[in-house]
């Protein structure tokens, strides 16, 4: 397990020494600050002594004077060093977040699919805004208070040595409490990330599913759902607050005893002759506002554990290591004819025990269409997923054109593969930037072709801004066919070799169906496709058919031969002309 120390110097080395310079320089105005602040306390020995003792009238107009700048220079400098460090932090949380983000887009897709949206989103703010007040508020203050700290017991040993003995004993007294509020701040702090990780899964999940609620009348259940998640982040942050809040009655108590305790000490030292009432009120003075600096670095051990936390969340993500490595040194694939073999290709998911392919074997001709059918959650999808790297297969070898897909870099083999889901993801972007997301540097010609031949041009143009229209989260504002097309544009301008296609148009219009077919055909053309058979005219039309169940291929051939061959497919192609 790592340690908390540790977790300290990789934060420190990873995102504190680039901006050590900022860092130094708002550190250098807490020195100002904490010169400044003693200073005002020093000042009241010569204020009473000169002025009111002595009744100096050269010094009525310094002294003040001299106040009223230490003031100034306290106040400037702690503005500046809070905006350093505002600066700072915001530095820091956005190169935490990047790198964060960075490992998230590269991640496996396993490991994003393990996890809800929500989880991923609360660690990129709450947890990260945790972790960054670590490093900048923590940091600021651990000098700033020390600084000060320092200063005002230079001033008090300065006046009574023997009153400052005193006040340090209770020094202690206030670290031992802040430690003993430490460990049940870990607990709420930890707990209370959890369930604000909980409450936003539930917003992305009622936001996702808005039209489900609706048709299903479900507002009352999801507003008691919803209520209870918030009653349950609002009872962990209530008490996180009360244990974090809990330090200032025990540190006014101690306070009020340590001054209560002064002051009848100082009255026998006055008596005695061994304090001046002058020195009494300038060390009073640097006392009280030693407070301060006292009861922030009492909470700060806090404040640093709950930064700790926030790591300990946050950077498992930014070192994740991937399953599917990818090697850029590792030669480009050289796709000639596309042929595409599987070889006892075995797989499963994470730790499942099951099996979802065992020793597949597919031979897909390049420049031809092959289908697989077979039952809903036979294993198509995972064959389709494979061969992009979505995931890798346990054991057993994928190759294209005699090269192993294990053996090339991933980029150059996604370079030659196209994806056209029954579930079109698009961008909450304009038509244009979700047609160019395959090609960012293609000219408006190059996507105007690519929108016609996928028959999406002419929706396009009726459009309120044409290209340029915005078309929502994942194209809220278009029709399940105008985002097919669009899908198929996207891919169109790609160029790809090798086509995989999760056909979905049974529940589209005749026409629309019609249009759709029409673009995939052109999609197609010539190109290594790899279909999941929904319709009866991809049968009829692939290559070749490869019948899939329960994870192994059982059989293969063209439509005839199948028909004749396989009791499978022949029910299966049955139940496909019922439906046409």
């Amino acid at each position: 397990m790592v340690k908390d120390i540790d977790i300290v110097k990789r934060l420190f080395k990873d995102y504190t020494v680039k901006h050590f310079k900022k860092i130094i320089i708002a550190i250098l105005f807490s020195f100002l600050v904490a010169g400044s602040t003693s200073g005002i306390a020093y000042l009241l020995d010569p204020a009473i002594e000169k002025i009111f003792i002595q009744k100096d009238k050269t010094l009525i107009y310094l002294i003040p004077l001299l106040i009223i700048l230490a003031f100034f220079t306290k106040g400037i400098s702690l503005y500046l060093a809070k905006v350093i460090m505002i600066s700072v932090s915001q530095e820091l949380k956005a190169d935490v977040q990047k790198d964060m983000l960075k490992s998230l887009i590269a991640s496996d897709t396993n490991f994003i699919d393990s996890a809800h949206t929500g989880k991923f989103i609360s660690n990129l703010t709450n947890d990260v805004n945790m972790l960054v007040n670590l490093i900048s508020t923590a940091l600021l203050n651990v000098f700033k208070d020390s600084l000060s700290l320092i200063g005002l017991m230079a001033v008090m040993f300065y006046q009574n040595w023997k009153l400052s003995i005193l006040a340090i004993i209770m020094i202690p007294m206030a670290s031992f409490v802040a430690r003993s509020l430490a460990k049940r701040m870990i607990k709420a702090t930890d707990q209370t990330m959890i369930q604000s990780s909980v409450f936003t899964t539930r917003l992305v999940e009622i936001f996702k599913n808005h039209k489900l609620i609706k048709i299903f009348q479900k507002e009352d259940h999801e507003n008691l759902r919803s209520a209870k998640e918030i009653d349950g982040l609002k009872d962990r942050v209530v008490k996180m607050m009360v244990i974090f809040n809990r330090n200032t009655p025990i540190m006014e108590s101690l306070t009020g005893i340590m001054i209560a305790a002064l002051i009848f000490y100082s009255g026998i030292l006055i008596d005695n002759g061994e304090l001046k009432i002058n020195n009494f009120f300038s060390f009073l003075a640097a006392m009280m506002l030693a407070y301060q600096p006292v009861k922030s670095l009492a909470g700060l051990n806090i404040a640093i554990n709950q930064g700790i936390t926030g790591a300990k969340r946050v950077l498992p993500i930014v070192d994740l290591v991937n399953e599917v490595k990818d090697n850029p040194k590792l030669p480009n694939i050289n796709i000639k004819d596309g042929n595409i073999i599987f070889n006892e290709v075995n797989f499963k998911y994470g730790n499942d025990e099951k099996k979802v392919l065992k020793s597949a074997n597919l031979d897909i001709k390049g420049g031809k269409m092959t289908a697989l059918v077979g039952l809903s959650g036979a294993g198509k999808s995972t064959i389709m997923n494979l061969i992009p790297r979505f995931y890798d297969p346990n054991s057993g070898s994928i190759l294209i054109d005699g090269q192993s897909i294990h053996q090339v870099n991933i980029y150059s083999l996604r370079k030659n593969i196209s994806v056209v889901s029954q579930e079109t993801t698009l961008f909450d972007d304009t038509v244009k930037n979700n047609i160019n997301y395959a090609n960012l540097g293609a000219s408006d010609d190059e996507i105007m072709l690519a929108a016609k031949n996928s028959y999406a041009d002419e929706f396009i143009q009726k459009l309120p801004n044409g290209y340029e229209t915005i078309i929502g989260e994942n194209g809220v504002r278009l029709s399940g066919g105008e985002k097919q097309r669009l899908s198929i544009a996207r891919a169109m301008l790609k160029k790809s070799t090798i086509i995989l296609l999760d056909e979905a148009t049974s529940s589209l219009d005749s026409d629309t169906e019609e249009k759709i077919q029409n673009a995939i055909t052109l999609l197609t053309k010539n190109k290594t496709t790899l279909v999941i058979a929904h319709r009866l005219s991809t049968i009829l039309n692939a290559n070749m058919i490869y019948v899939v169940k329960e994870g192994k291929i059982v059989t293969n051939g063209s439509h005839e031969k199948l028909l004749s061959n396989s009791e499978i497919y022949k029910n299966f192609y049955e139940k496909q002309l019922k439906k046409g």
